[in-house]
């Protein structure tokens, strides 16, 4: 079983990757994690749409190029779907149980998602009404998913 995260952009504070690579090490019993870094497109404040819309669709490319048919692929969008931390964990067990064990799960840069990649997305899910940073939301999902297998488990952890 393999999880994999595909994120654009890299880890930039120290505390971040502390914070990552105590999850890595937390997630070691139960997955083996890959961690993707896309190196995110320069895009000033401000820009115009189109200027977005390209940095969306380089990044996009990079991030396709690094996904397969197998995989079941959940992007994180503002726009997907809400779950529960019990329920999130519940479907990664039946993917996992009915042989979709690969899941890679792609955060997008600072701009969002090209369309290519949302279409590509298995499942769009959604953490927050709210925008968070997205080097942020990589330590967020990790700790979901790291509390998705203490839930399936039944282990201590999940209040």
């Amino acid at each position: 079983m393999v999880t994999r995260i595909i994120a654009v952009g890299k880890l930039k504070e120290s505390y971040l990757t502390e914070a990552a690579q105590e999850y890595i090490k937390r997630l070691g019993p139960y997955t083996r994690l890959e961690m993707i870094q896309i190196p995110d497109e320069k895009c000033p404040e401000g820009a115009p749409e189109s200027l977005i819309r390209q940095v969306k669709e380089k990044e996009g490319r990079k991030i396709l190029d690094n996904l397969s048919d197998r995989e079941y692929v959940i992007t994180l969008e503002i726009k997907g779907k809400r779950m529960t931390s019990e329920a999130f964990a519940g479907h990664l067990e039946e993917l996992r149980t009915t042989g979709r064990p690969d899941i890679t799960f792609v955060i997008g840069g600072s701009v969002g998602l090209s369309p290519e990649v949302s279409d590509r997305a298995d499942l769009k899910l959604s953490f927050s009404d709210m925008t968070f940073p997205h080097q942020l939301m990589r330590i967020i999902l990790l700790e979901q998913i790291y509390r998705s297998f203490k839930i399936a488990r039944h282990e201590p952890y999940h209040k």
